[in-house]
């Protein structure tokens, strides 16, 4: 298993032997110790004039078996997205060579991941604050303009680039003002609603970021729209089954980032902006729909700390140039000022927020262990799957159609044998049954249904089992309404013995003195019979037995040639001798392993 996730790994590189935090470069010279992003290996050109301070592209890295020890820092991926069975495996080996290291294992971590839609430039943007935590004390910490942008790869176009989940391999060691020291993990995340990823793909990779980090920044375009915030409620409650029964808010702290923000005259570029447009977004209102409001209800619920930011489109260079590799010169200037007051009011030492869980600070130790936890958990099937608002509008629409008719279904079987209605012959009960179960699956039918044909007969099929359950539960109500049905055991019990007195009477005078025998043996057990059956039917104990006996009376009573009789009875003692014997083996297990204990 190591071999193989270190084959899939290749592509990006291994984890640094070394996270000191480096001092701070200047300004024009790459930043950000990293791989060329794929627009820069479109543009050789510009690459060339750098390639002596360049590491060599991932793809011609050596290909072993053997980890690969590098220098430099790189992104890791740590869980392994499976497209063919839409799982996720993590990589438990490269996660503890970054949390595990001496220095920082013991320390309170703070995990910041960006999480959002697909192609949405959520690498892009860590990518600057790879940047400010390696040039932190630097006024210009965002580069030169001619400095291209490395660190997480990176592309423009239409096509999904990052999977499953990176972090970057060095982790930063930051003094915060009280003199404490944390570590500090970036965290890049799959983008969501992508043409190869199911809807509990999306739901898995932003609950399992939104578990693991201090501060997850939801990385929106344009605006806040409502169905931003519904699957907001349903990847924060998928995350929020997986962990442990909490009593406070399970998340920490979110931030809205709305990317190409083209609305300044309304709310202004930046975090106050953002703030007051965030109030506007998730307020509660006395006129609002019932689930309007517990979509904002839920989402205050979940976090200690809700935020937005607004930040400006970068630029038409930004959008349309294939060759655009992040520099800062092909940047608006809006775009570049508020990424100035955006990147430090999330890394900046004084604004850090550590991360815990249950109330209690998380180390890097710990969130090893977290993780392999929280992945075990997505990995199996207790959590339910989330579904598509499809598929699950067409689910209950159906279940509806299903109760519907199953109702009409009852409500006639009723007005024929319901608890005050006379008992009925069997056979008119089972016509009536018949006519019931057509009008239950017409009206079935004539409900008009999303999901299709193929979708609704799934549905069709359970409603027609769950009719036959009912029904065989109305013939077990109309059979107790017949007195000789109530009455059949002990009729039946007395027939034997006045046949047996009968029969062992006549051998006897006959000096048949055998048979007289065997007859006088039958008759006296039919009397014990009815004897044990009236005590169990007066106390209510001991009724296997009772049922044994009602077995044993209707095996007789339905068949009157005593070959069928006899036939049926050693039926009827077989199984039950059988099924006696399958209890008692484990019982005997038990017992002898008691013994063993003892001894």
């Amino acid at each position: 298993m190591r071999k193989e996730v270190g084959k899939r790994r290749s592509t990006n590189g291994d984890v640094s032997s070394s996270s000191q935090d480096p001092q701070p470069s200047k300004v024009g010279h790459s930043s950000v110790p990293q791989p060329r992003s794929g627009a820069q290996r479109a543009s050789g050109k510009l690459y060339e004039e750098e390639e002596d301070d360049a590491l060599p592209d991932s793809d011609a890295l050596p290909d072993s078996d053997d980890e690969v020890e590098l220098d430099k820092p790189r992104p890791i991926q740590i869980v392994l997205a499976h497209e063919d069975d839409h799982n996720f495996e993590l990589d438990e080996a490269a996660l503890e060579k970054i949390l595990l290291q001496e220095h920082i294992k013991d320390l309170n971590i703070v995990v910041v991941s960006v999480a959002g839609a697909f192609r949405k430039g959520k690498s892009f943007l860590l990518d600057f604050m790879l940047r400010y935590m390696y040039n932190r004390t630097s006024p210009c910490w965002i580069g030169g303009n001619t400095e291209p942008l490395t660190g997480f790869t990176w592309r423009g176009g239409c096509e999904r680039e990052t999977t499953g989940i990176q972090i970057w391999s060095e982790v930063f060691v930051i003094d915060k003002p009280n003199g404490t020291k944390v570590a500090v993990l970036l965290m890049d995340t799959q983008g969501a609603f992508d043409s190869q990823s199911t809807i509990k793909d999306c739901a898995t990779v932003f609950a399992l970021s939104t578990m693991t980090s201090s501060v997850q920044v939801y990385n929106l375009s344009q605006n806040i729209q409502e169905d931003d915030l519904q699957h907001l409620q349903l990847f924060t409650e998928y995350g929020r089954l997986a962990m442990e029964e909490i009593y406070q808010k399970p998340f920490q702290t979110l931030m809205f980032l709305i990317r190409d923000w083209s609305y300044p005259y309304e709310h202004a570029y930046g975090l106050e902006g953002g703030r007051k447009f965030l109030e506007k977004r998730l307020q509660v209102k006395q006129n609002q729909h019932e689930e309007l409001q517990n979509v904002r209800k839920h989402i205050h619920s979940c976090f200690s700390n809700l935020g937005c930011f607004l930040l400006p489109h970068p630029g038409l260079k930004v959008a349309t140039n294939p060759n655009f590799d992040g520099r800062l010169n092909d940047i608006d200037e809006d775009f570049k000022n508020e990424l100035r007051n955006l990147v430090p009011l999330l890394l900046a030492p004084e604004n850090l927020v550590e991360k815990e869980i249950s109330g209690s600070k998380v180390t890097c130790r710990d969130l090893v262990e977290y993780f392999k936890a929280y992945i075990k958990i997505y990995q199996g099937e207790e959590l339910p799957h989330p579904k598509s608002m499809l598929q699950a509008t067409a689910e209950a629409n159906n279940l509806a159609a299903v109760a519907g008719a199953k109702d009409l279904y009852s409500k006639g079987m009723e007005q024929v044998c319901g608890g005050d209605k006379p008992y009925i012959a069997p056979s008119d009960l089972e016509r009536k049954h018949q006519d019931f179960r057509e009008s239950a699956i017409r009206q079935f039918r004539s409900v008009k249904k999303m999901g299709g044909e193929e979708f609704c007969r799934r549905y069709q099929e359970q409603l027609e089992v769950e009719i036959d359950e009912i029904y065989a539960n109305f013939v077990k109500h109309n059979d107790g309404k017949n007195i000789f049905y109530a009455a059949r055991t002990p009729a039946t019990l007395f027939a034997v013995m006045f046949a047996m007195y009968i029969i062992s009477g006549l051998t006897g005078f006959l000096g048949m003195n055998s048979i007289a025998a065997l007859c006088n043996l039958v008759l006296g057990m039919a009397l014990i019979s009815f004897c044990t059956w009236a005590y169990v039917k007066y106390s209510g104990e001991f009724r296997e037995v009772g049922t044994a006996i009602d077995q044993i009376a209707e095996a007789i009573w339905e068949q009157r040639n005593p070959r069928k009789v006899f036939s049926k009875l050693f039926e009827v003692l077989r199984r039950r001798t059988v099924r006696r014997a399958l209890t008692s083996v484990p019982r005997q297990r038990l017992s002898s392993n008691n013994n063993k204990k003892k001894n």
